[in-house]
């Protein structure tokens, strides 16, 4: 693959833009820039809470099958479920009130309620080779086509990304292509942006994580992403964050990461994900679980 395109531009919001500004952004372009998306402070304390985790884990892992294990690659720190290493990230970026503004915007109108698809850190060391090009909505292959947006993701920087360390590269537009169209490489646009930026897209947009050329550079995020309330997640967040764990975070995070069941009985719906038919958020508020 090439240089990735910086001549195309991204459009850059701020987190004291309106949320009706962003969401009018992803729905013309499939992704957006949100400048500044955490505080300095945030992105310090879940480095310090992350660094530890991060050093002890290996670049060379095992995956689920070898086609996951090429996607990611043998540069590539990996550290799932975080929301179980980082109080912070759990109470400060789950619960952030951009993605809840976004998410019932472009999720709403398809569930009761939505939920966290995955919370996971990547490292990606010099040498890093770019990912294959994809749309994160793939994964529910067996979705009838067309259907609504499914999912809202991000990857939040916690370095500078460039396009020489392995920025996101973004094909814009693309969640409004034929679907037989497939991204050329000149087509991808680098997402740029300092450490606390995050860059959302809409789970319909082509994307990958870009090259790192560089020698010394560590491109640190997270990807973060959420779908519908009713859809299998990628990751099993209430394995990943346990109820010990789940117990002594906010409400809220407990929701997102699985504890709260989808009742859509309000709007001619049914339940899902009870436990003895009772809401298990419900059930860790009380120690029962």
């Amino acid at each position: 693959m090439g240089r990735p395109n910086i001549e195309a531009e991204m459009t850059h919001l701020s987190r004291t833009d309106s949320s009706d500004a962003i969401v009018e952004a992803l729905n013309r372009d499939g992704a957006v820039i949100v400048d500044e998306f955490l505080h300095s402070d945030v992105v310090d304390a879940i480095n310090v809470e992350l660094d530890p985790v991060i050093a002890a884990a290996p670049t060379s892992r095992t995956f689920i099958n070898d086609t996951i294990a090429d996607f990611f690659g043998d540069r590539t720190s990996h550290v799932t479920g975080i929301a179980s290493y980082s109080p912070t990230f759990a109470s400060e970026v789950v619960c952030h009130p951009i993605y809840e503004d976004v998410c019932g915007a472009i999720l709403g109108p398809s569930c009761a309620s939505w939920q966290l698809n995955v919370g996971h850190l990547l490292q990606r060391g010099p040498g890093a080779e770019q990912q294959f090009i994809h749309r994160d909505q793939d994964v529910w292959t067996y979705l009838p086509k067309p259907h609504p947006e499914v999912e809202v993701a991000s990857i939040v920087a916690l370095r500078d990304f460039s396009a020489d360390n392995g920025a996101t590269r973004i094909a814009l537009g693309s969640h409004r292509w034929d679907p037989d169209r497939y991204p050329t490489d000149d087509e991808l646009v680098a997402a740029e942006m300092a450490a606390g930026s995050a860059v959302l897209y809409l789970g319909s947009t082509f994307h990958a994580g870009g090259a790192n050329v560089t020698s010394d550079e560590f491109r640190r995020g997270f990807h973060l992403s959420f779908v519908l309330g009713w859809l299998r997640t990628e990751e099993n967040n209430v394995l990943a964050t346990p109820p010990e764990v789940a117990s002594t975070l906010p409400r809220r995070a407990q929701e997102l990461l699985g504890y709260g069941a989808h009742d859509a009985i309000a709007t001619g719906g049914g339940y899902l994900g009870t436990v003895d038919v009772r809401d298990p958020v419900e059930l860790l508020a009380n120690g029962e679980l």
